[in-house]
């Protein structure tokens, strides 16, 4: 009896911990099959038609912190209206620790050379495009977290503040 009081315990433990990781994961929003120059390249044109900025979210699946940025932002329909008004926003995926393959290499090389090695500020890192393609600014996100999230006030104001009506007033 208690060998089957202590195995249901045990089962129940498992089941818990799984719904509730489950539950925590982050979607993730990186996707990597694409080629991140060209996303960005298509980001800057589609801004450039609809009179937005772009801002590339670079980071991965890989880094919890990314992928809690995305699902903070996609949570607070003020943020996301803000961003969806005013911005292009692309998840650009980036891998600082790539495999040996010299093509994947070269391309990280070369992102990171496209966006004025934002890779400095760790991840995520924003980076500001205007509808021409120019590097306006990079934001290092830890100064937009609060505890193990992120502080909305804080992300609220970058936002605001590299809108094209913000800096071409």
């Amino acid at each position: 009896m208690t060998k089957r009081i202590l195995t249901t315990i045990m089962l129940l433990t498992c089941i818990f911990t799984t719904v509730s990781q489950a539950q925590t994961t982050p979607k993730k929003v990186y996707d990597e099959s694409l080629n991140p120059l060209e996303q960005i390249e298509k980001a800057v044109t589609k801004a450039k038609d609809e009179g937005k900025h772009v801002i590339c979210q670079v980071g991965g699946n890989w880094c919890p912190w990314c992928l809690r940025f995305a699902e903070f932002m996609s949570n607070d329909e003020e943020i996301s209206k803000l961003v969806d008004e005013n911005f292009v926003y692309i998840h650009v995926n980036y891998r600082p620790r790539q495999s040996g393959n010299s093509d994947e290499v070269e391309r990280g090389q070369q992102l990171m050379k496209r966006l004025n090695n934002a890779g400095r500020f760790g991840f995520p890192v924003m980076v500001v495009l205007d509808e021409e393609g120019k590097v306006l600014h990079i934001q290092d996100s830890s100064f937009l977290e609060e505890g193990k999230g992120y502080n909305k006030e804080k992300v609220m104001r970058f936002f605001a503040n590299w809108t094209r009506k913000a800096v071409k007033p």
